[in-house]
């Protein structure tokens, strides 16, 4: 879309009156009350959904590629926020034996075909927490920040300029974020162990992928036990899934030695790099942070209709059922929170009360990627259902899980209750009791034992090894660096062998081959 265009289209979302859009979503919250109590978003059974991110590459030398749009639409994936992502969805599918391999089979599917077409443009898509090699004759700072500024007359008739990021998709909320009046409440920056990087727009934050399990409650008023639960595991869940200790290596300090930077890496960066590059350092909490529990239902859709509008979009009016409420449908896009409730359904038959469980980076393959989602869905089923006692660890406690993983992974310091009340900080006691209960809900739903045992094979492997993604690429950089490479050669190897290893594995295998028996 040429630039001129784009800027006029972010020009309409600016005009949009932030107050009155706020007035709107909070009165859409009231129409969603209603239809909880009327029981329209609860569900015969648990339903489980799949969001899956990657970046694309350059077959030869593993540089990040842009996609081009029309290769997306015809692999049928969808646009994110840099020009070198993309991004799928699965299907809703019922949490039973049939679903989950439903669930896998459609990825695998869809995966396969997009890496055969994309394999003929001499490219290939990466599922992996964090990129470290910029595109070819490009360095990282530059494709990061690179923006344009357009002078376009807003509706009111007023000139003004708007900021275009040079490499962010053709999304008007995307380079909204930049251009609003509260885009000084956006950090625009990268703030990690001997990283600082400036923007003046959110694309660093193209540098993270994730994937993304969801998970409809059965019944909506339950949704509250069900969220309070999901914080209660996010911590132990990422401590497992790691998978982005490094930056590209123009990002780091100057002055920054190569054992610094080893030694400080924290295993999963992705969570800083989503956090400072939204949030505003000097304000508070943050909008993207851990959550606090849910006490009700109601308070969960309050906090999405009044959590503070950055880009309050244009709505138009149709006739699907979360029509009904537009506006509070449009807040759900910049709700940031690592684990959040989602209302909505194109269809009355369809709408739903979902956790979206969002702390887990890409993973090295598929089948690792859908572990964590029969282990987030057994675990929803399983903890409620018996009500587990780890409910009851400290909200506080649950916090610093969470961002003691992101430091150190499996290493990190976790505390859990067992499902005997014991509380306990021994990692194989946390993991035992965890994955026992994750497949406890998976053969609960209707799963042979060996068919658990299967999707939750590849992280018991990983406790039983105390390995992860991020420990992988750490002990390679490490021989690179005791071979004689310097920092760059070290981590651009590390990357190269990463997608090698992926290209191997990443539909029939899982990271377990990576790390042998």
């Amino acid at each position: 879309m040429p630039e001129e265009e784009l800027a006029a289209r972010v020009a309409d979302v600016l005009a949009v009156d932030a107050a009155e859009f706020r007035r709107r979503a909070v009165a859409d919250a009231e129409v969603i009350k209603t239809g909880v109590e009327e029981g329209v978003f609860d569900n015969p059974q648990a339903i489980v959904g799949f969001e899956y991110e990657c970046y694309a590459v350059r077959t030869e030398d593993c540089a990040l590629q842009r996609v081009p749009r029309r290769l997306l639409e015809l692999i049928g994936f969808e646009k994110e926020l840099g020009l070198h992502n993309a991004e799928m969805t699965t299907s809703p599918q019922p949490l039973n034996a049939h679903g989950l391999a439903a669930q896998e089979s459609e990825v695998k599917a869809r995966m396969q075909t997009a890496l055969d077409v994309t394999d003929a443009e001499r490219m290939r898509l990466v599922s992996d927490g964090l990129w470290t090699i910029p595109p070819a004759g490009e360095d990282a700072g530059t494709y990061l920040t690179d923006s344009v500024e357009r002078s376009v007359t807003m509706p009111d008739g007023t000139e003004r300029t708007i900021r275009i990021a040079t490499n962010m998709s053709d999304s008007a909320r995307y380079h909204a974020m930049a251009n609003t009046d509260q885009a000084e409440s956006a950090g625009m920056c990268l703030d990690a162990p001997h990283v600082s990087l400036e923007a003046d727009t959110v694309m660093p934050e193209s540098l993270i992928t994730s994937i993304q399990p969801h998970y409809q409650v059965p019944q909506a008023l339950d949704l509250p036990i069900f969220f309070n639960y999901a914080l209660r595991i996010a911590g132990p869940l990422l401590a497992l899934g790691v998978n982005s200790p490094f930056f590209p290596p123009d990002l780091y300090d100057d002055g920054a030695t190569a054992e610094e930077i080893l030694r400080d890496a924290w295993m999963e960066h992705r969570i800083s790099v989503f956090e400072t590059v939204l949030n505003d350092p000097n304000a508070g909490a943050g909008k993207v942070r851990f959550p606090r529990d849910l006490e009700t239902v109601e308070e969960a859709i309050d906090r999405i209709a009044t959590d503070e509008t950055i880009v309050p979009m244009p709505v138009e009016e149709g006739d699907r059922f979360d029509d009904q409420f537009p506006h509070f449908r449009r807040k759900h896009g910049t709700y940031w929170r690592w684990v959040r409730p989602v209302f909505d359904g194109a269809t009355r038959s369809a709408a739903n009360a979902r956790i979206e469980f969002r702390p887990i980076p890409a993973q090295p393959t598929v089948r690792d990627s859908i572990a964590f989602q029969a282990a987030f869905a057994g675990l929803m089923e399983s903890l409620v259902r018996l009500e587990h006692p780890v409910v009851d660890l400290d909200w506080q406690r649950a916090r610093e899980n969470f961002y003691a993983a992101m430091r150190d992974g499996l290493e990190a310091d976790l505390a859990w209750i067992t499902n005997d009340g014991k509380e306990t900080t021994d990692r194989l006691e946390l993991f035992d009791d965890l994955l026992a209960h994750a497949e406890d809900g998976l053969t609960n739903r209707g799963l042979s034992e060996d068919e658990a045992a299967r999707y939750l094979f590849p992280l018991k492997h990983r406790v039983r090894k105390g390995a992860t993604p991020g420990r992988w690429k750490r002990d390679r950089v490490r021989e690179e660096l005791d071979e004689g490479a310097d920092l760059s050669g070290a981590i651009q190897t590390m990357q190269c062998r990463y997608v090698d290893r992926q290209r191997e594995t990443f539909l029939e295998g899982s990271f377990a081959d990576w790390i042998g028996d």
